[in-house]
């Protein structure tokens, strides 16, 4: 039987918080400042734990998600680009705004593929039951979209806009 390493409450905070983030980053709190800022970050970064960013900041690591007992899911390098050239094109017809949510969650079920629910709940920031809600009462029953569901190989959830 594998045990989780020692954390301390800080630590865990920090690292349970970017394993929910889609891209990983550790932001700290405020209220964590001045030498308990630095002691805690030097701790994960010493530990492998988390490692730093190009923007100055921290990112996550696999040995991060595994000390929090967690796996990475989607990793930032598999998230699609969003080209926001095309919003208008994607949404014509539809009465969206660009570069609002929902409209991510139409431009995102548009593909070919579809969009898991992860990959959905990634592209808006939502709980699995307000993506669920969503799909079914603003896009089937207020905009008319043929939304299909069909499940993956792995039983993951996959909607598409036939």
């Amino acid at each position: 039987m594998d045990t989780l390493p020692k954390l301390s409450p800080a630590q865990s905070l920090l690292l349970r918080t970017a394993a929910r983030r889609a891209d990983g980053r550790v932001i700290p709190p405020d209220t964590l400042r001045g030498g308990a800022r630095v002691k805690v970050l030097t701790a994960l970064l010493h530990r492998g734990w988390i490692e730093p960013a190009a923007d100055g900041g921290h990112l996550l690591t696999d040995a991060g998600y595994v000390a929090i007992g967690q796996q990475r899911h989607v990793r930032p390098d598999d998230v699609e680009p969003v080209d926001t050239t095309d919003d208008l094109q994607l949404l014509e017809g539809i009465p969206v705004r660009p570069g609002t949510k929902l409209a991510a969650l139409v431009m995102a079920l548009r593909r070919p593929q579809g969009a898991t629910s992860l990959q959905l709940m990634l592209a808006t920031g939502w709980q699995p039951h307000t993506v669920r809600g969503v799909i079914s009462g603003m896009l089937r029953k207020k905009l008319g979209l043929n939304v299909v569901l069909a499940h993956n190989d792995s039983g993951e959830r996959v909607y598409r806009v036939v």
